[in-house]
């Protein structure tokens, strides 16, 4: 367990507009990650990006010192100067061995989430998996790993109160929005169309608004949120053309750039001088903070929902004790399962290493074994793979037998 480790930024350490410099575009995750991953010297990498924290989970033989996470930083983001260096280094947190094992069951489990008991991180760390290992940078550390933090998840949600009547970031902002007393009739405009805003329309549309304009790249998944919703679609890149007016703005992409710039606010909001309401859930933030500067704007994003966060926390609090005792639990049967697992891959080899020893006596007794009749070779054949057999599967008997009474222990 000793070369398990995780750096974050998380909601807890590190202002969450400046998680977003972890921010990787999707259309270029792959290779960014990739070069990551040989820079560095990581083994396995697993890459988990949510709305209040990121997380690297790696694999490797290098400690965590402040030197090695300096050219990790430099790896990830090549343009950055010492002070963002410096930045990384002062905000990051580690966790190796059992402490990385420890906090990843946390994240999944979402006591270490801006909202404690939202169930949206458990599929948000199941995907970051499935994308990492399609890209192949995880290998069978981090498969055994992210198997066995699902299943923990599962039992704290199911164990225990801590998800019980669940809120999550979405339920909070909309619960900010409806405390603005907005009419019914507000004109909405969507932008972005991924899990996030998918569900904030659903929370509206379930509440009676029904105005809507939904904008994203892919014009079919705007089309396909829109046909939801009653309302129009168009690619976003029109954005910038939309002259119907709006009320309130929900957004968030997965743009590493403002999406709403002053120049394209402007041309929105036209000669309409009252207030708006901006719903930001995206990191970092779509909307160009200069707007704020410029206009009478209700900005509603993740760092002002931290307060109804905390009061969220307080209520469960009481849940802590059962969570961490189903964790430190997993935590002692995953150290074994992975014992068992290294020892099964290193008795796979015996095969191998058996039948390259009964390769090399042929070589050696070659000519023994031309002086013998057709006979004798055969029961001398028969004699060896009966060994061979044994060989291969008394020693792996007994790995598995000590292995359980270990277990059972």
């Amino acid at each position: 367990m000793k070369n398990f480790k995780i750096i974050a930024f998380t909601h807890k350490t590190t202002s969450i507009n400046d998680i977003g410099k972890f921010h990787i575009d999707e259309s270029r995750l792959e290779s960014h990650l990739q070069y990551l991953k040989q820079s560095a010297n990581i083994d396995e990498l697993l890459y988990l990006s949510t709305c209040n924290r990121v997380e690297f989970v790696i694999v490797n033989q290098e400690s965590l010192t402040p030197v090695y996470l300096k050219k990790f930083f430099t790896a990830f983001n090549t343009n950055w100067t010492e002070a963002d260096l410096n930045w990384a280094l002062g905000n990051a947190q580690i966790f190796e061995g059992d402490e990385a094992l420890r906090h990843l069951f946390r994240v999944a489990s979402s006591i270490d989430s801006l909202v404690v008991g939202e169930r949206e991180i458990i599929t948000q760390v199941r995907n970051a998996f499935e994308k990492c290992n399609q890209f192949q940078l995880t290998g069978d550390l981090i498969r055994l790993a992210i198997k066995k933090t699902i299943e923990v998840a599962k039992e704290v949600y199911t164990e225990t109160a801590i998800a019980r009547n669940p809120v999550s970031v979405v339920s909070l902002a909309y619960r900010k929005l409806r405390a603005l007393n907005v009419k019914q009739s507000a004109r909405f405009l969507i932008i972005g169309s991924g899990v996030t805003n998918t569900t904030m329309a659903q929370y509206l549309k379930k509440h009676m608004f029904a105005n809507f304009t939904v904008f994203n790249r892919t014009l079919a998944n705007a089309q396909k949120l829109a046909a939801e919703l009653n309302g129009e679609a168009f690619p976003l890149n029109e954005l910038k053309n939309y002259k119907k007016g709006f009320d309130i703005i929900v957004t968030c992409t997965g743009s590493s750039e403002s999406i709403i710039t002053p120049e394209i606010y402007k041309s929105l909001v036209g000669n309409d001088t009252a207030k708006k309401v901006v719903i930001d859930l995206a990191v970092p933030n779509d909307l160009d903070p200069l707007i704020l500067n410029n206009y009478d704007v209700n900005l509603i994003a993740i760092n002002n929902l931290q307060e109804i966060a905390r009061e969220n926390l307080i209520a469960r609090e009481r849940e802590m004790a059962g969570c961490n005792e189903i964790i430190e639990k997993n935590i002692d049967d995953f150290k074994q399962l992975a014992k068992a697992r290294k020892l099964e891959l290193a008795m796979s080899e015996v095969p191998k290493k058996v039948k390259e020893i009964r390769e090399t006596a042929n070589e050696v007794f070659a000519k023994d074994l031309m002086n013998m009749d057709e006979s004798s070779k055969e029961v001398l054949n028969k004699i060896l793979s009966y060994m061979e057999k044994k060989y291969i599967s008394v020693p792996m008997k007994m790995a598995r037998e000590i292995m359980i009474g270990d277990i059972k222990k």
